[in-house]
This record gives structure tokens, C-alpha cells and sequence, in this order.
């Protein structure tokens, strides 16, 4: 999680007009793990078996999904990478489970740094339908009120376009594999849609009752992780002040659709969060310690415990 902060680092345009691809964060994490300096190289194009911009596209997704980050003039992993992405020990490198591509959401739209324009969008747009131009000159607005640097507006409207072909499905699911088109997988969440054959786009807060509870605890306990409180205000996880991601903005949730997956992530996780009401205040409290990466652990593990005896069934 990368909060917004004007003063330092955001990123515009850096994904060379490619959406995120099935395969490319495996693929270019494989190539990364076996040559660090991978992407520098001449023959990346061969290795990687893409064109040159999309070379620089791969690498750009795999530090807006937090899965390597740029460290001076090298990349390295970060332990989340290691632990969704590894070919050998991955919890799953092939993208099979939606929940991963739950949690690659949260971490672009929660990247302030790497990923400006998806964070804006998810934590600071608030309109539930709305043409291509709007979008445009809201993020221009924005842009011009909270960052010194000049952006280019032919970037920003990339970044626009970008990210409406990254959620709007163009395929249709049923009959065509998601693999097989050229969609990107954050397609299937449905956070963004087109309306009919208009020129209007939706992103509606709704329940949203097919949110994994991993990938929403993961999110919840990155927010407690940044904030070092014991508890936290409801209202706190359901909007954005602007500078911190928060969950209920990224996943489209409603009020009650973020009350109900508070209470399946309670229920998943006994004994670790209750809901309290203080001073007429509903605040999330948080009872004992665990890692973002704990409920990763857990969630995979038991997955794949699950498939062992379904096999020996």
C-alpha cells in the first residue's frame, strides 16, 4: 500500500498503452528470478517472446501489482511476489484462483506511486456513471490541483483509455476462455462497465457478495498495518481521504456491503477483529496481531488442502 502524497513520487503513462496480460506477471517474474537485470537487456524481447514496449509493459505491471519494486537502478521481489508468484513454491503463479486477482486489484488501486491514475480513480472518482471525456477532465483537474510536475494531457487520456480496456470485459466469457482473448484479467471483477452500446461507462458500489475474504482482509489488514492504531472507524475503511487507499473505495462496496464482508472476515478469522460502537461511532477493533501475509498463508494452504482430498476422493 502506497499512499498519495504530492510530494513525492506518482506515475502516469509508464504502461506503454498495454493493459495487464494472463501470463505476464508469471512469465516476467520467471525471467526476473532467473536474470535480475532481465529488462535492461537486449535479448529481453527474445526471452520474454514479446515486442520491446510491451518488454517495458510487463515490467511496469509487475511494480503496479507490488509484486517487484524498483530499488535505486535495480529491481528486487517483494515478499509478497515471492510467496503468489514463485513457479516452484508459488501459491498460485497461473492466476487459477480469483481471489489473487482480487488482491492484484487492491494493490494497483492502493499504489498511489506507481499506479496514480487507477488509485484516483478507485479512491477519489465518485460517480457511478460516466463518458470517457468526463473521466479525462476530472483526472486533468486533479492533476492540476495536487501535483507540481507537468503531465501531458495526451498521458492522462492514455491512462483513461488504459484503464477502462484493463476492467471492461470485450470478450464473452461464455464462449470464448479469458486466456484466449486479450482481455486483461482484472476484467472478470466487474468493477467497470459499459452501459449498452453508449458512451457511458458504470462503476456502481454494490455488496458484492463474491469478494474473496482473503483478498478483502488482506486489504483491511494493509490499512491497519499503515496506521499502527488498535482500531479503526468504519468510515475509515469504506471511503478515501484522499491520500490513504481505503478498501470499501477500491472494491466498490456499499455500506452494506462492506458491514457484511467485515462480518465474513470476523467469522474467518475468530478472535483477530470485532466491531464496536464508541461514542456513537461503529469502529473495527483489531485483538491481536497478524500479518497481511498471514491470511494469505492461510488462505492458500487450506485451498490446497481442500484439493488434496477432493483428489483422494
Amino acid at each position: 500500500m502506497k499512499p498519495f502524497d504530492s510530494s513525492s513520487a506518482v506515475s502516469f503513462g509508464r504502461h506503454e498503452t498495454f493493459t495487464l496480460r494472463f501470463g505476464w506477471l508469471t512469465k516476467g517474474f520467471k525471467a526476473w528470478c532467473e536474470d535480475s537485470s532481465i529488462f535492461e537487456k537486449d535479448d529481453a524481447t527474445v526471452v520474454l517472446g514479446v515486442g520491446k514496449n510491451m518488454v517495458h509493459a510487463i515490467r511496469y505491471w509487475l511494480i503496479a501489482c507490488q509484486i517487484l519494486k524498483a530499488n535505486k537502478h535495480t529491481l528486487i521481489s517483494t515478499e509478497l511476489g515471492k510467496r503468489l508468484f514463485d513457479i516452484e513454491d508459488g501459491y498460485d503463479p497461473y492466476l487459477e484462483d480469483d481471489a489473487t486477482i482480487w488482491l492484484l486489484h487492491w494493490l494497483i488501486a492502493s499504489n498511489a506511486e506507481n499506479a496514480t491514475s487507477f488509485f484516483w480513480f478507485f479512491n477519489l472518482f465518485h460517480k457511478p456513471e460516466f463518458t470517457q471525456k468526463e473521466l479525462f477532465e476530472a483526472l486533468q483537474v486533479f492533476v492540476h490541483e495536487n501535483i507540481s510536475s507537468r503531465v501531458a494531457s495526451n498521458t492522462l487520456k492514455s491512462d483513461i483509455t488504459l484503464m477502462l480496456r484493463t476492467f471492461e470485459p470485450t470478450i464473452d466469457f461464455k464462449k470464448t476462455p479469458i486466456e484466449e482473448g486479450l482481455d486483461s484479467p482484472l476484467a472478470i471483477l466487474g468493477l467497470i462497465n459499459e452501459i449498452g452500446n453508449s458512451k457511458y461507462h458504470e462503476s456502481k458500489r454494490e455488496n458484492r457478495w463474491n469478494i474473496p475474504v482473503v483478498s478483502f482482509s488482506y486489504a483491511i489488514l494493509e490499512v491497519f498495518k499503515l496506521f499502527q492504531l488498535p482500531n479503526l472507524p468504519i468510515e475509515q475503511l469504506m471511503n478515501s481521504d484522499g491520500f490513504y487507499a481505503a478498501p470499501g473505495a477500491v472494491y466498490r462496496l456499499n455500506e452494506e456491503g462492506l458491514l457484511d464482508r467485515l462480518e465474513e472476515m470476523i467469522a474467518w478469522l475468530p478472535g483477530v477483529f470485532e466491531i464496536r460502537e464508541t461514542a456513537g461511532i461503529h469502529q473495527l477493533y483489531k485483538l491481536k496481531q497478524i500479518e497481511p501475509l498471514d491470511v494469505l498463508d492461510k488462505y492458500y494452504e487450506e485451498s490446497n488442502e481442500s484439493q488434496l482430498v477432493e483428489i483422494k476422493a
